[in-house]
């Protein structure tokens, strides 16, 4: 009969393996996180002058078009941004060989999509999850701030009809 603390050993020798990917995940998690928001601030506060500057011109559909349109296309480039950071890890921590498996790995675990064939080596597959956990993170911080604007679109709007 095996004792106790050599039944779950196969499970910690997997935890002593996973330090590394614990140490860079997080600090790479939180980093791209902050980055995140400090990015949707600029984006909404950039929208918001863009939005009082432009609305005597525009309807309000085209304007919230317009809008939606900008900000997406921004929060894109901050997502393509932060996906690069992890792909420069990748490559820098040899779980990838090179740069366009490493953006193309990167993309595809940050929006959870994991259909391109591609794995990280072994040692770092806990690196990915990680990213896949981190994308579901900055997708929700997007998902609320497109919500928020599209919440004061329609508060605005309805000023509009009520004063006349």
């Amino acid at each position: 009969m095996q004792p106790a603390h050599l039944a779950v050993s196969p499970f910690m020798d997997s935890l002593v393996d996973w330090r590394s990917d614990w140490a860079w995940g997080l600090p790479l998690i939180v980093f791209t996180v902050v980055i995140h928001v400090c990015g949707l601030l600029i984006i909404s506060d950039r929208v918001d002058r863009v939005h009082n500057a432009m609305a005597a011109r525009y309807s309000d559909n085209v304007l919230f078009v317009m809008v939606i349109a900008v900000t997406t296309l921004l929060a894109t480039g901050l997502h393509w941004f932060e996906a690069m950071i992890w792909a420069t890890a990748f490559v820098r921590l040899g779980a990838l060989n090179d740069d366009s498996t490493a953006v193309l790995y990167s993309l595809s675990a940050m929006t959870t999509y994991g259909h391109a064939d591609l794995y990280l080596s072994r040692r770092w597959q806990l690196l990915g999850a990680m990213e896949a956990l981190n994308g579901m993170l900055l997708f929700g911080l997007t998902t609320a701030v497109l919500f928020g604007i599209i919440q004061q679109a329609r508060q605005v709007r309805s000023a509009k009809r009520r004063r006349g």
